[in-house]
C-alpha cells in the first residue's frame, strides 16, 4: 500500500502535457508552438503580450541593476566622507606651507645661509634648509595625491548617482508602458469571442516564447554571426565576385551565392535564404513549426573598423513582429556584418547598395 501511494504521489507531481511541450527536445527536434488563429485581432494581442513580457523582463533587469548601483553609490559616498576627514589635516598643513612661501617666511633661512662665514656652517645650514624644504614638499605631494584621489572618488560617485537617477526614470517609464499594454491586452481579451480561451492562448504562447522561441531566434543569429566571419574567404575563392578597375574594387555578391555559402557553413540554413532587393535585405528561415523573418539594410562603418554592418530593422517570429527591445538586443549582441580588410588588408568599403538580387560594394585602397 505504501509503495502504491508513493507511485501515485510521484505521478501527480509529473508535468502536464501542455507543460512538457515547453521544454526543449534533447534530440534536437523543434517543439511545435501553440496554434495561432489567423486573424489580426489575435495576432495584435499576441504581439502585445510578447512586448509586455519583454518589458517585465526589462523591469526585473533594471531593478537588479538599480540595487547594485544604489549600493555602489552608498559605498562611494562613505569613502568620500572618510577621505574628506583624512585630508583635513594635510589640507591645513599644505595651506600653511603655501602661505609661508608667499608671505616670505622662508626668507630668514635664505639670509642665514648667505651670511654664513664658514664652509662648515654653510653645509649645516644647507642640510637644515634641505630637510625643511624636502619635508614640506613631501607634505604638499601627499596632499596633492590625496586630493586627486578624493576628486576621483567624488567624480565616480556623481557619475554613478546620475546613472542611478537615469535608471529610476527608465524604470518608471517601463512600468507605465507595461501597465498601458496590459490594459490593452485585458480589453482585447474581454472583447474576444472566447475570453477564457484567448487568455489561455496568450499565456501559452508567452511561455513558449520565453522557453523555446527566444532560444531558437538566438540560435539562428549566433549561426549567422559565425558564418559571416568566414564570408571574406568565400568571396576570395569565388571567381567574379571581386573585380578591380584601377584603384577601385567592386564587390558584387548574388543572393544565391550568399545562400549557397550559408548552407555550406551550417545545416541550419538548409531552409533559410537571403534576398537582396532595392535598398532592403530580407532573410527568411523555417524549421519544424518555427519561422523567422528578418528585414534590414547594410551601412558603411568607418570607425573603429571599416566594415559593412547589417542593421536589423524588423524581426518576425512565426509571423509575429517581435518587440523593439528584442530587436535592439539581437542587433547589438550579434554582428552580422563583414569586413573588407579580411579579404585584402588595404581594402576599405566606401559605398553599398542592394538591388536585383545583388549586394554591391564599392571599395578603395587605403594604406
Amino acid at each position: 500500500m505504501i509503495a502504491t501511494i508513493l507511485i501515485l504521489v510521484c505521478c501527480t507531481m509529473l508535468p502536464t502535457a501542455s507543460q512538457a511541450t515547453l521544454s526543449a527536445d534533447p534530440s534536437g527536434a523543434v517543439v511545435s508552438p501553440p496554434s495561432i488563429p489567423d486573424n489580426e485581432e489575435t495576432r495584435a494581442l499576441l504581439e502585445q503580450s510578447l512586448s509586455a513580457a519583454e518589458i517585465e523582463q526589462e523591469i526585473i533587469r533594471i531593478t537588479a541593476e538599480q540595487e547594485v548601483l544604489g549600493a555602489k553609490v552608498s559605498q562611494l559616498s562613505k569613502q568620500a566622507e572618510e577621505k574628506k576627514l583624512a585630508i583635513v589635516d594635510k589640507q591645513e598643513r599644505a595651506g600653511a606651507i603655501v602661505r609661508s612661501y608667499y608671505m616670505g617666511d622662508r626668507d630668514g633661512l635664505l639670509v642665514a645661509f648667505l651670511s654664513a662665514k664658514s664652509i662648515s656652517k654653510v653645509l649645516v645650514l644647507y642640510d637644515y634648509y634641505e630637510t625643511i624644504i624636502g619635508r614640506e614638499h613631501d607634505i604638499l605631494k601627499e596632499y596633492e595625491d590625496q586630493y586627486k584621489d578624493l576628486k576621483a572618488t567624488l567624480t565616480a560617485n556623481q557619475r554613478s548617482s546620475n546613472k542611478l537617477a537615469e535608471l529610476k526614470r527608465s524604470l518608471e517609464e517601463q512600468k507605465v508602458r507595461v501597465a498601458e499594454l496590459n490594459k490593452k491586452i485585458d480589453s482585447g481579451v474581454r472583447d474576444s469571442s472566447d475570453p477564457e480561451k484567448m487568455n489561455a492562448l496568450l499565456q501559452e504562447f508567452t511561455l513558449y516564447w520565453e522557453n523555446i522561441g527566444i532560444h531558437e531566434v538566438n540560435t539562428y543569429f549566433k549561426a549567422l554571426s559565425a558564418a559571416m566571419n568566414n564570408l571574406p574567404q568565400f568571396i576570395q575563392s569565388r571567381e567574379g565576385v571581386l573585380t578591380r578597375k584601377g584603384m577601385t574594387y567592386n564587390l558584387n555578391l548574388k543572393d544565391e551565392d550568399l545562400n549557397e555559402f550559408l548552407q555550406s557553413q551550417n545545416k541550419l540554413f538548409t531552409d533559410f535564404s537571403f534576398q537582396f532587393n532595392e535598398g532592403l535585405v530580407t532573410a527568411f528561415g523555417k524549421r519544424g513549426g518555427l519561422s523567422l523573418k528578418l528585414t534590414g539594410h547594410y551601412t558603411i562603418q568607418k570607425k573603429p573598423v571599416n566594415g559593412l554592418i547589417f542593421n536589423v530593422d524588423n524581426i518576425e517570429f512565426n509571423g509575429l513582429k517581435l518587440p523593439e527591445s528584442t530587436r535592439k538586443s539581437l542587433d547589438e549582441d550579434f554582428d552580422l556584418g563583414f569586413y573588407p580588410e579580411k579579404i585584402i588588408s588595404f581594402l576599405h568599403a566606401d559605398k553599398v547598395d542592394t538591388k536585383d538580387g545583388i549586394l554591391h560594394v564599392q571599395l578603395s585602397i587605403s594604406f
